[in-house]
């Protein structure tokens, strides 16, 4: 059983599709949706992966910032507008701004199966396990889709007053291979309204603008091991 910290439990969901949605090879049509991929389409994931880690955004870019569009952010880490930076300054907003609504339950995590949902995962961790908030991930690095996340802060929420859950979900949903997403869900269980995402967004700018010097965060390792 994996953990992040103090309470920290896992997301039960049914087993996903072994093809993740995506259809094989060989039934494939070319040239229709859902057809073999163009050659524009094919991304290298060490180059993007290594990106992630080593490109730093420049605050005073406006391309490179923060910008929530749907519940979330999303960006490629090949343009500088998807990095750990940008992760750990978001999930740090998060933070904060569930601690100054009350929510002081579990953080429900879920990814998708983009080549920068399982770093960005990580990333989040680290800052959430930190911060001593209780989170709850899918077992075995699995995936989880969005609607699972969504019942599952349902379910935890259900005749509570206190101790309510919400979540992350770290997709770009039908953004190409190269992108990821990082989308936040209140204890309603749907995507964010604006008045949260415009402060998670506006909060995340002004920490990293600080050099993300307000990021609280523990190595990963240390943050999955802990109990």
């Amino acid at each position: 059983m994996a953990r992040t910290r103090r309470n920290h439990v896992i997301i039960q969901s049914p087993a996903p599709n072994p093809n993740n949605g995506i259809r094989r090879k060989e039934t494939m049509n070319p040239g229709k949706p859902g057809g073999h991929p163009l050659p524009e389409q094919l991304i290298d994931t060490e180059t993007l992966l290594k990106a992630y880690f080593e490109q730093t955004p420049d605050p005073s870019v406006p391309a490179h910032q923060v910008s929530f569009g749907t519940s979330g952010h999303r960006g490629s880490s090949l343009d500088t507008t998807f990095n750990e930076p940008h992760i750990h300054a978001i999930t740090q907003a998060i933070v904060e701004y569930r601690a100054q609504r009350g929510i002081d339950g579990p953080v429900l995590v879920g990814k998708d199966t983009h080549a920068l949902s399982r770093p960005a995962e990580q990333s989040a961790i680290e800052v959430l396990a930190a911060n001593d908030v209780p989170t709850r991930i899918q077992e075995q690095d699995g995936i989880t889709a969005t609607p699972v996340i969504s019942r599952a802060i349902l379910n935890h929420n259900r005749e509570r007053s206190s101790g309510l859950a919400d979540g992350i979900i770290i997709t770009p949903s039908h953004n190409p291979p190269r992108d990821g997403g990082f989308k936040y869900n209140p204890p309603h269980g749907g995507p964010a309204g604006s008045d949260a995402t415009s402060w998670i967004e506006k909060r995340a700018n002004e920490i990293m603008q600080n050099g993300n010097r307000d990021v609280q965060r523990i190595p990963f390792e240390k943050a999955i091991k802990s109990s």
